[in-house]
This record gives structure tokens, C-alpha cells and sequence, in this order.
């Protein structure tokens, strides 16, 4: 995504740097999780979806489902794939850029997942939204792609954790831009959940204290091994608090 396409997301020479590296390091990750031999374990109460945010580091085995199985100690299948997305051509995919698609059949206790930020990306440049965002999830939390997909999870018994996205406080990041219509999204994600006992939010924006560029990865969009790790102590947390 260059900066003359998506103005004010990548802003400037930079801008234009940066969209080439975002680009670059979004084709390479979905390609190694498309590749990537996931793991079925028949024997695991947790399943985690999601996009790059919960895929990222799982080739070094330091991804948040590695990080959330040894917080739990016990297994999580990892269903995630980079790049996923809920809107669009997505929907075609049988590898699981479609969001949905990840999810397999199991006696789930929890399902955590996270997702539509590459949707507000890719599809309006974090810029002209709103028709986007109300696809995803209505002003209530009642109607859309997330909540859809989050009461057939629910249907099935599961609890489910949805999880939102790392801030890069007191660091200027690729998308920046993003921030705003980013906050309303996990608005819109709060108000869904408050509507279900069994729906949790998890928010992550006060994860990363000021300044601190060890929780991400050099893109500074997704985490770091460290920020990974993280996550998953929140989530943990979370679970063990239900």
C-alpha cells in the first residue's frame, strides 16, 4: 500500500517505504502460514483464530498460542493465519484468510480469537470506514460479520474471548492512521460482548507502556516474541478469572 493510495495511513517518503515493508512482510507471513503445517489436537478445550496479530512468531514457537498454552498448561490449537480477513474475496478462500474458515468442530470451552483490522486496512485505508466498520459490526454490537460469526462460536457452548489490537504508545507506526476508526471498532467489539455473559473483550490498548518498541516487531505493527507473550497473560488472565 503505497501513501498516494492510502494517504495518511502511510504518510510521506516514509510512507511510501513503509507500504513497500508492510506489503512485503504481509505476502511473506501468509504465505509461511498458508504453508505451514498447523497442528490438531483433539485433546484441547481452547482454540484461538485469528489474524497476523495471534499468527506472528509461531514459526519460532513464540506465538500467542504457544505463550497462552504454557501460561494455561494445557494444549490451544492454533487456527490463526495472517492476513485473515472477514469482508470480500476472503470469502472464497479455503485456507483460512477468511476468518471463519479456521474454525473446526471440537468440544471448545474457549474460543479467542481476534480480527478485522486487515478488513479496515486493506479494504478502506483506516480512512472511509464507516460503510466498512457497520459491515463488520453495527453501532450496538447486535449485527455484522464479527457478531454473526460470534454467536455461531457461541452456539456451539463455547465461552469467547475477542481480542483487540496492540497500540504503539508514545512510537509513531506504519498505521498510525488507523488509530481512530481502530478505537471505534473495539468500541462496537465491548458493546457486542456486553450482550452475551459468554463474550469477553479483551482490550490491549494499555498493554504497551510509553515508549516501549520491544513489544512489537521492527514493522511496528505486529508483536514481538515479547508482545506475544503478553497477549497471552492477558488472556490468560482473563480465562482464569471466568
Amino acid at each position: 500500500m503505497m501513501a498516494g493510495v492510502f494517504p495518511g495511513v502511510f504518510p510521506g517518503v516514509w510512507g511510501r517505504v513503509w507500504g513497500r515493508v508492510w506489503v512485503f512482510l504481509l505476502v511473506a507471513t501468509t504465505l509461511a502460514a498458508c504453508s505451514a503445517r498447523i497442528p490438531e489436537n483433539t485433546h484441547t478445550r481452547i482454540l484461538l483464530l485469528g489474524d497476523s496479530m495471534m499468527a506472528a512468531n509461531r514459526d519460532e514457537n513464540a506465538g500467542v498460542a504457544a505463550a497462552l498454552q504454557q501460561h494455561m498448561g494445557e494444549p490451544v490449537l492454533d487456527r490463526s493465519v495472517s492476513g485473515a480477513r472477514y469482508l470480500g474475496l476472503a470469502k472464497l478462500s479455503g485456507i483460512g484468510l477468511y476468518l471463519p474458515n479456521q474454525y473446526r468442530t471440537g468440544k471448545w470451552q474457549w474460543v479467542v480469537l481476534n480480527g478485522g483490522g486487515n478488513d479496515l486496512l486493506l479494504n478502506c485505508a483506516c480512512r472511509w470506514c464507516a460503510g466498512t466498520l457497520d459491515r463488520l459490526i453495527s453501532p450496538d454490537g447486535s449485527r455484522g460479520a464479527v457478531p454473526d460469526f460470534v454467536a455461531q462460536l457461541r452456539s456451539t457452548g463455547a465461552q469467547v474471548l475477542y481480542t483487540g489490537y496492540l497500540r504503539t504508545p508514545g512510537v509513531t507506526s506504519p498505521i498510525e492512521g488507523c488509530t481512530q476508526i481502530g478505537t471505534e471498532f473495539e468500541t462496537r467489539l465491548a458493546r457486542m460482548a456486553a450482550r452475551d455473559e459468554g463474550v469477553r473483550f479483551v482490550g490491549l490498548t494499555d498493554l504497551v507502556p510509553m515508549g516501549a518498541r520491544s513489544y512489537h516487531n521492527i514493522d511496528l505493527i505486529h508483536p514481538s516474541a515479547k508482545g506475544s507473550n503478553a497477549i497471552a497473560a492477558r488472556l490468560a488472565q482473563v480465562m482464569a478469572a471466568r
